[in-house]
This record gives C-alpha cells, structure tokens and sequence, in this order.
C-alpha cells in the first residue's frame, strides 16, 4: 500500500534516526537494562513523543497510517525504545480521547515533549489477559478516591511521571472498572523491582504499588463502569502498533541476514548462492511484506472505517505479525549459524527482543479468539 508524500518523508527521517541514533545504543542497553534517555530526548526533539496528541496541546496528530510507519522505524533500531514510545503513545491518547478539557490542559502540553512520561497499567498478578478479573480498587471517599493494588509488567513503570490507571470503584463489582489518570509522585505509590527478561532488556519492567493513594476526583478519566471498553478501544490502535514494531524488528533482521549472506562464503562461495539461504530468504521477506501490508490495512480501516472491522483487522495484524517476527529472527541466526548465537551479534538480541510481541497487548491466542469471534459468532 503506497504511502503519501508526507509520511515517506516521515519515514525516512525516522529510519535514519533509527540507524544512526537508536541502533548504535542496542546492544549496550540491552546488556546493561538501561534505557537510552538521550535517544528518547531526541524523539521529542522530532516531536515523536507528541504522536497521538492532538495539534492544540503542541502534538503531531499523527493519522494511523503514519503512526504505523513511525512505529516500525523505532523498532528496526530498537524495540524496547519502540515499546517505551508506543506506551507513552498509549497514555496520551487515553487523555486526549477520555478527558475533560481541564485533564488535556494539565497533562498534554508537557506530555508532548516527552517528560512526563507515560505509564499503562492495566495488567494485575493474576489478571493479565482476562482484565475483568483485576482486584485494584479506587473507593470513592469524599472528592477523593483511595486506590488499593498492584499492577504487574508496566512499561516505562519506573521512568514515567504519569499513570493511566484503570481500577474497580467497586472491588466485588466487574462493572466498575472505571479509568483513571495518577501522577507518578502521588504519597503511597511505590514502584516495585525492575523485571529481568529474556528480550527488551532496555526497557524497565515493574510492579506499581498502591498503598492508600489519594487523588482527587477530577482525575477520573472515564465514567464508572466504562474503563474497560475505553481499555479495549485503545488497544485496538496499541495493536496496530505492536504489528508495526513486529514489522519493524524482523525487517531489521531480515536485513542483517542479507548482509551477512553476501559477506560469509562455504564451500567457496558466498551463502547468498546457496539455494537453501535463498530460499531462506524468500520467505523471510514474503513474511515481512504480508507483515507490512496487514498492519497498514489495520491502520487504513482504524483510521477510516467501521470500529468492529478495525478491531478484527487489528487483531489479524498483531498475529501474524508477531508470529512473523518469531520465524524471521529465528531464520536470520540460522543463517549465522554460531553467530547468530553470540550476544555479539545483533540478531541474537533481535531473536530475544521478538517473543515478547506474541505476548504483549494480548498474546496470540487473545488474537485467535478476536478474529474467531468476528468470523464465527
């Protein structure tokens, strides 16, 4: 699907960010867990970080498509910066789209250069892929609410200063999960140990704790009862997004791939003469065009058509892009054979970094489930 003149542009300054700016950080962030803050200041400074913030607030505005674009550029550098910016995304469209014109004047226009930073919490310990079942309680008091929990695997959960959080007024009540928006540096809300994981190891991974935490009631997103769908309807476009980063990563490794099967020669010739490589790398890039194509299509229908039609696009897009990513990584060190097995080497990390977009903003089998759905019920 062919892009417009404005976001080949878009795309080609970001791809060159990716590669110049955020590539050249990877493998040390990676083997370090810390995030590339001088890289996140330089996506402000492209006004990245102002992606789904509306033009009003200062934002970029961005339409689907070119948020799909931006998204699989960040990911060929790197997908745990790719993650912390999709996130960042993901908070500031929960307020532009749910608050009040107060909430958007609070948060947005410093939202949009970067700092604060964005969280999403809505997965708990034992609530993960079926979120209804969350225990998190924000108790109406007053003009207060006290919210009790703990939300697990939060993104950006240490760096952030902004939390969009969704909780139950009603502990015992599903029907009550309602959102809300929490500054970071509210008394009682402590941030837990930083996860150690097999990929996207530059992004920090926590715990959030809630111990009592007061905030006023002008910091409800939503109406009682109405968090979860506002949940799902956002992601939808976060799918979208994590196809595009799946696209992304496996283009990267796709191309590490090529590259190294012209360098590398057996049986005096380059592998790239070698019918199995070739083969190899036929349907490596058949995946990533397929990948590519879906997410766009995903983005065009978000963008323009009919919600139920976007969300089972989306779904198509999350799937088969990350399952992509899975096979395209794993082939690309195939074909460096012990290489590819040694942190060295890019691909190692990039096969790492892979598995967590078949898991994250609903796994595979969410997604199976949401297409069967649409197809069969």
């Amino acid at each position: 699907m062919d892009l417009t003149e404005e976001q080949r542009a878009i795309r080609d300054v970001v791809h060159e960010f990716a590669v110049e700016e955020i590539r050249p950080t990877a493998r040390e962030c990676d083997t370090e867990q810390s995030f590339p803050e001088e890289v996140w200041d330089g996506l402000a400074d492209l006004d990245l970080t102002g992606l789904t913030v509306p033009e009003e607030y200062g934002g970029f505005d961005a339409d689907r498509v070119t948020y799909a674009v931006v998204n699989e550029e960040v990911a060929y550098g790197q997908l745990s910066v790719a993650t912390a910016l999709s996130v960042h995304c993901l908070a500031t469209s929960c307020i532009a789209e749910f608050g009040d014109e107060d909430q958007t004047e609070r948060w947005l226009p410093e939202m949009v250069g970067g700092r604060p930073v964005g969280a999403f919490a809505l997965s708990e310990p034992h609530a993960g892929s079926n979120p209804a079942e969350m225990s998190t309680q924000a108790r109406p008091d007053g003009d207060e609410y006290v919210i009790d929990g703990t939300k697990q695997w939060i993104t950006n959960g240490k760096r952030s200063g902004v939390v969009i959080l969704f909780a139950k007024t009603d502990r015992d009540d599903p029907d009550t999960i309602t959102q809300f928006v929490v500054p970071k540096d509210a008394d009682g809300l402590t941030v837990g140990k930083k996860e150690d994981k097999l990929g996207l190891r530059a992004s920090d991974t926590t715990s959030l704790e809630f111990d009592g935490v007061r905030i006023p009631r002008e910091n409800r997103l939503t109406e009682v009862g109405k968090g979860l769908s506002a949940a799902f309807s956002i992601l939808t476009g976060g799918r979208v997004g994590i196809a595009a980063q799946s696209v992304g990563l496996a283009q990267s490794a796709l191309d590490e791939a090529v590259e190294y099967s012209h360098e590398r020669e057996q049986f005096d010739r380059p592998l790239s003469d070698i019918q199995t490589i070739r083969h190899e790398v036929a349907e490596m890039s058949t995946a990533v065009r397929a990948s590519r194509l879906l997410t766009r299509d995903a983005a065009r229908r978000l963008e323009h058509g009919d919600p139920q039609d976007a969300a089972e696009a989306a779904s198509m897009a999350k799937y088969f892009a990350s399952e992509a990513a899975m096979d395209v990584t794993n082939e690309a060190v195939q074909i460096h054979g012990g290489y590819g097995y040694v942190t060295e080497n890019d691909v190692e990390r990039l096969y790492r970094d892979a598995k967590i977009t078949t898991i994250y903003e609903g796994t595979t089998e969410i997604q199976k489930e949401i297409i069967a759905r649409h197809v069969l019920d």
